[in-house]
């Protein structure tokens, strides 16, 4: 989930995501699209992004990293989803 660059010399780019699990990464991708529209948590980060102008490709990138801790924490705490208030 790390953005990698491809800077040389006095080159500055865009940012990109690659390397790594393809496959974790992919399902991830689409787990995110998916918790944009229907997760009130995911959504409610996500629009607030697009709201602050951020690029739709940068804040669905922040919803993947946002969707990935949350997974981490249920399975270290050995937790089901529990959905809670999101507050505006």
């Amino acid at each position: 989930m790390a953005p990698l660059n491809g800077d040389s010399g006095t080159l500055r780019g865009r940012r990109t995501i690659w390397g790594g699990r393809a496959h974790v990464r992919t399902v991830l991708y689409m787990g995110t699209l998916v918790a944009t529209r229907y997760n009130p948590q995911i959504k409610a980060f996500y629009e607030r992004l697009l709201t602050a102008g951020q690029v739709k490709k940068v804040a669905l990138t922040a919803c993947m990293h946002k969707l990935l801790t949350m997974l981490n924490a249920m399975l270290k705490h050995r937790m089901p989803w529990q959905p809670q208030e999101v507050q505006h």
